[in-house]
């Protein structure tokens, strides 16, 4: 099991940053990890992250087509995706992240 936080934003911040983030959650949940996700819309950030939370986290998933900051994430593993691979494969990303910090999904 991992502990995933992550950020997920568009270009226009509306479909794709909330379709994302239900994708990722629910990829992440089915394979038994534990995950936040924080969206950065049109209307602003939603669900934001906790300093806790960033501190705690294996990993850092930034599913995002615009910059975002990424100066929370100092000294964590993260994983930068365009947010289309999560809109074709979210259980293909969430596995790859297990494969890549060397905790493989049985």
């Amino acid at each position: 099991m991992m502990k995933i936080v992550g950020i997920t934003a568009c270009v226009a911040g509306i479909a794709h940053t909330y379709i994302a983030k239900e994708k990722i959650e629910k990829a992440a949940i089915k394979l038994g990890d534990e995950v936040k996700i924080e969206t950065q819309g049109s209307i602003g950030p939603e669900n934001v992250l906790t300093p806790e939370e960033i501190e705690s986290a294996d990993v850092v998933l930034l599913a995002t087509d615009i910059g975002v900051d990424k100066s929370r994430f100092k000294g964590k593993k993260v994983v930068a995706i365009p947010i289309s691979m999560v809109m074709k494969s979210p259980a293909s990303v969430i596995k790859k992240i297990h494969e890549k910090i060397g905790d493989p999904v049985h």
